[in-house]
């Protein structure tokens, strides 16, 4: 960017006579001046425009300002975005807390004053200017680097005088023969790989690194014998056994007997791609639960009112009758879903006293004709009345979830325990009651066990959505709760358990035979072989 290249400067109001205001006062500092009266539209200006400041009101309609700036906080691009509110009404301290945790960076009161609205945005105009300018200086840099390597390959025999310039790159710089030996290994592979120098001289260097390659070591080579490079991206594995990706530069040399090697350590892109790629699905997902939302709705409504007019005529039995008031409480449990599904985080009105035990007791008679015909063996064990404050709905479906996973994974047949007890969470001091589900089924492999509650991974190929656990934590974690899993495999089979833990309002003391909480769990893992299980 040029020192007198215009930058980008978004307001957002829902008001345009506002904006025109803001127009006409920042007209004079000569850039470029974006409007946007809602926050889609805002976000969308972000996406498609670098922005140098946010000047945004505090009170919209569809957002609120500090809930735009949190949106556009978390996206890694805006997270240095210079963010100004505007506000019409007085802020107390802690609104004014509030902003700057939501990342404003000032506030200016209504009426505007005009030389300081300018003055302030100037400010960060300048900053932003400046930044840019600095990046395409660090861009020029990296361009002289690539441009030295190439000066190096050239003088590979005045390579040892030049070493100490080498030092002073932050990249990992290796030079080894065509069998792999090393040569030469800078102070910036010793901070990435953790290997001093003297270490590893003369070994081979995939075979100490671990490479991984992303095509075969054979054709890598040949390109590097044609075309004297090749770049592309490696997994290594560090000394205390880290795992890294890097961007590899290999350049040989004329005699074709050395090859420079450049190492760029790339892990944190790589990670924060993934993650906004994982942001991406979510955001899909949010699009298609509106449409299902909309189109259950309709015939839902004419499902819930036929099942009223059946369980209420006057030809049912008392057990025909139980079985409709069942049929309508699921349904209750579908029209909540799908407006969960529309603002999953949005709290209902009042928590009530739910009884776990007869929820369970629900979830499994409502399965139950499912568990005879699948030859599943059913072992309930509640050693308390257990009851804590929440929403039926919600933990029913937690619990409606983990068992039809749990029968999922026995197809043929197998036991299935549930355990209820009172419970200690170390970590925080605090009791409550731990709900576990263990079954015998397949299992859950090691390398699926750290990814079971990312949405939209299933262990189910094409019959899963890869939601259910993923919503299911999300519950728990409303109430303050935890779910967590372990799974054990033996020569014989595999047990699998479910623990959701929720803790009891007020109930923070720690009593002496809280002690027991971890062996009444490995108890419940227990074979009844007694044989040894390896945990995943």
């Amino acid at each position: 960017m040029k020192a007198d290249e215009k930058v980008n400067i978004l307001m957002v109001d829902d008001q345009p006579a506002k904006l025109l205001s803001y127009e006409v006062i920042l007209a004079e500092l000569g850039e470029n001046l974006i409007k946007a009266t809602t926050a889609s539209e805002a976000l969308s200006v972000l996406l498609k425009t670098d922005v140098a400041v946010v000047l945004m009101d505090v009170s919209m309609p569809e957002l609120d300002g500090f809930e735009l700036a949190d949106v556009i906080r978390q996206h890694p691009r805006f997270q240095k975005t210079a963010i100004i509110f505007i506000s019409g009404v007085h802020l107390t301290d802690s609104d004014k807390i509030q902003g700057y945790r939501s990342g404003a960076v000032d506030y200016i009161s209504v009426p505007v004053v005009p030389e300081v609205l300018r003055a302030k945005i100037s400010i960060f105009v300048d900053l932003h200017r400046k930044t840019r300018q600095l990046e395409m200086l660090n861009n020029d840099l990296e361009r002289r680097v690539a441009e030295r390597t190439e000066e190096l390959r050239q003088r590979e025999q005045q390579f040892r005088t030049r070493a100490d310039l080498l030092e002073l790159a932050s990249e990992a710089i290796m030079v080894r023969n065509f069998e792999g030996e090393l040569q030469f290994w800078n102070t910036g592979a010793e901070n990435l790989y953790g290997w001093k120098c003297e270490e590893v001289m003369g070994r081979n260097l995939h075979s100490l690194l671990q490479t991984v390659f992303p095509v075969p070591l054979q054709q890598i080579e040949a390109e590097l014998r044609d075309h004297k490079s090749w770049h592309g991206n490696l997994v290594h594995r560090t000394k205390d056994g880290a795992e890294v990706i890097v961007a590899s530069r290999k350049t040989m040399n004329h005699e074709g007997n050395a090859v420079l090697e450049v190492n760029r350590d790339i892990t944190a892109q790589v990670q924060a791609e993934e993650a906004l790629r994982e942001t991406e699905k979510l955001a899909a997902m949010g699009r298609v639960a509106g449409i299902i939302a909309h189109e259950i709705n309709n015939p839902l409504a004419a499902i819930t009112n036929t099942l009223y007019l059946v369980r209420n005529h006057p030809s049912l039995d008392d057990t025909a009758r139980h079985f409709a008031d069942v049929a309508e409480q699921e349904l209750q449990r579908v029209s909540h879903i799908t407006r969960q599904t529309l603002s999953f985080y949005r709290e209902s009105k009042q928590p009530i006293a739910v009884n776990l035990t007869e929820l369970l007791n629900d979830v499994l008679e409502l399965q139950e004709r499912v568990l005879h015909s699948s030859h599943i063996q059913v072992q309930r064990e509640y050693a308390s009345t257990p009851v804590v404050q929440g929403f039926p709905v919600e933990l029913r479906q937690v619990f409606l979830n983990l068992i039809g996973n749990a029968m999922q994974a026995m197809p043929g047949g197998g036991k299935l325990r549930v355990f209820v007890r009172e419970a200690t969470d170390w970590g925080r001091q605090r009791r409550g009651m731990a709900i576990s589900i263990l079954d015998t089924g397949v299992g859950i492999r090691p390398e699926d066990a750290r990814r079971l509650f990312q949405p939209f991974f299933s262990t189910k190929s094409t019959k899963g959505t890869g939601l259910g656990l993923w919503i299911s934590k999300g519950i728990v974690q409303k109430y303050d709760g935890s779910l967590t899993c372990r799974s054990f495999r033996t020569q014989t089979g595999c047990c699998t358990c479910f623990r959701v833990f929720l803790p009891i309002a007020g109930a923070s003391g720690i009593t002496a035979g809280s002690s027991n909480d971890s062996q009444r769990l490995d108890q419940d893992l227990s074979p009844v072989n007694h044989r040894t299980w390896q945990a995943v």
